[in-house]
């Protein structure tokens, strides 16, 4: 083994690709560094799956560019030379292989991208180090494609960005450009309540036991939270698991998908949403094969179009334009809030023990899985978060680490943005809240639930009832001219002076003692 290295790239635990260019040849001047570290492990709370499964990736990373002849250093989260810091063990990596240059992909995260280029700014440049960035062949989009296609439009409207992104990869077109079956959104035909059948799929399983990995993290002291699942994780590890993973949701799962993208059952925690977005993010994927495969199905009749549609819309449309919407608005999107939230997390949110059978059957799934789909993450938890006046940053926080998917470029922007309005409306027109009524159309959540979601007030209402009606009243002054939430004014309006205060007062007492929901 040589001692000395021309060149160190460094591999983040998110850019788990096998097809990137890098790999194209193998130069025995080149080191791939790879690194477990506290300070990615600690920067919020994360749920066991989500630090094994990377982890879990991340080795599995490694021992395959060593077997296709790639000289790799892999620095364990408990190896005595770790100093648990990217930055920190790049420049003992310098010293060690005496290397000219230091080569990085694009990293996702505003955090991450900061911290290199001031190491290379602060470290390298006065050593004469060679650094470089290149691109992680990823994206569909560059960083700032919102900024270039939108321009000084004060909103930037995800329907313009998707229909220009389907065009432009010639997805879901007829042979005259135009989209196929006359519509670019079938969004409303996928609105449909989940009867009971046709049955959930079964989750795509790994077949290894990582429980030596999870009892290294623990005992290197890493605080977690959530369910570790390491006999059995339903995460994949490596390119070819996520291939397999993708071809059973194609059979198995999207047919269905449209139908009951926003359908909620206690009887079925994942529907029939692909639970491909953990190995998107770590880019085992790249999301136009995603995007083409659910093309390929409807072409050949295994699904319908608005099935396809609404999936195809998520892969190539939402995840890239929030992306777009990160880079445009960091740094200090993070600290948005417009509507002056500050209220805590209730302590059911690390627990899951809350009377209100929805936001229970929600966090509970999320602490056992580390997955919730969009609607439970938007309209059940997201929902009560705003119409409490919870604190958007916490929240934040609270979703970045719980979901196995979640990296902040991607979370970021669908927390603050779509589901807690703090940016003010760059993403969404109106804030994204309901009353019970919503809940009780898409799911089964209030059957059997303590509280009554017909009623508005008393000590059995539902909190989502009066908490709503207070939400409006709350922040008349900055969403009362907003042109879509005329009906609900109105509403307000023909209210007597009597059920308002009835409703606020309701509504004070509820956040007032949010714990003991």
């Amino acid at each position: 083994m040589h001692s000395t290295a021309r060149t160190l790239r460094l591999i983040l635990g998110d850019q788990l690709n096998p097809l990137h260019s890098w790999f194209d040849t193998c130069d025995a001047q080149v080191v791939y560094v790879l690194m477990e570290v506290r300070s990615e492990t600690d920067y919020v709370l994360h749920h066991a799956q989500k630090v094994l499964a990377i982890f879990a990736a991340m080795r599995d990373f490694a021992d395959r560019l060593r077997a296709a002849g790639h000289r790799v250093r892999y620095i364990g989260l408990d190896d005595s030379s770790n100093r648990q810091s990217l930055v920190e063990n790049l420049g003992a990596l310098v010293a060690h292989y005496q290397a000219q240059s230091v080569q990085w992909q694009a990293p996702d995260e505003w955090r991450v991208d900061a911290a290199l280029r001031q190491w290379a700014q602060e470290w390298a440049v006065p050593r004469s180090l060679q650094t470089s960035e290149c691109d992680s062949e990823h994206f569909l989009t560059s960083r700032d494609a919102l900024p270039a296609l939108f321009g000084q439009r004060k909103q930037w409207l995800m329907e313009h960005f998707y229909r220009q992104m389907r065009q432009r990869f010639d997805i879901l077109l007829d042979a005259q450009g135009k989209p196929a079956g006359g519509q670019w959104n079938y969004d409303h035909d996928n609105r449909k309540r989940w009867p009971g059948q046709p049955a959930e799929p079964q989750d795509w399983r790994g077949q290894h036991d990582h429980s030596a990995l999870w009892d290294m993290v623990q005992a290197c002291g890493v605080r977690t939270f959530g369910q570790p699942d390491a006999a059995q994780l339903r995460w994949p590890l490596n390119r070819e698991e996520a291939l397999q993973h993708l071809e059973q949701f194609i059979a198995t799962a999207l047919p269905c998908f449209g139908d009951y993208e926003d359908a909620m059952s206690s009887r079925a925690q994942r529907l029939f949403h692909s639970l491909l977005s953990c190995a998107l993010n770590l880019k085992m994927l790249h999301p136009l094969e995603v995007a083409r495969r659910a093309e390929q199905a409807w072409l050949e009749g295994q699904a319908p179009l608005a099935a396809v549609e609404g999936f195809v819309r998520q892969i190539i449309g939402w995840r890239e334009y929030v992306r777009g919407i990160y880079w445009s608005q960091m740094p200090g999107y993070d600290q948005r809030n417009v509507l002056g939230h500050d209220l805590p997390l209730p302590a059911w949110f690390w627990t899951g023990q809350t009377q209100m059978r929805c936001l229970h059957l929600c966090i509970t799934q999320s602490l056992q899985t580390a997955h919730a789909h969009h609607i439970q993450r938007l309209m059940v938890i997201g929902n009560f978060a705003l119409l409490a006046g919870l604190d958007p940053r916490e929240l934040h926080h609270w979703y970045l680490g719980i979901y196995i998917d979640a990296f902040e470029w991607v979370e970021l922007p669908n927390t603050l943005g779509m589901s807690q309005w703090a940016d003010g409306g760059i993403i969404a027109t109106k804030p994204y809240v309901s009353s019970a009524a919503y809940i009780g159309r898409m799911s089964d959540y209030c059957q059997g639930c303590a509280y009554d979601p017909k009623q508005k007030t008393g000590e059995k209402a539902c909190p989502y009832n009066a908490l709503y009606w207070d939400f409006f009243l709350r922040h008349q002054a900055r969403l009362g001219n907003n042109p879509r939430l005329g009906m609900v004014y109105q509403q307000l309006k023909k209210m007597n002076e009597q059920d308002r205060a009835g409703l606020q007062e309701r509504a004070t007492d509820l956040r007032s003692r949010l714990d003991q929901l």
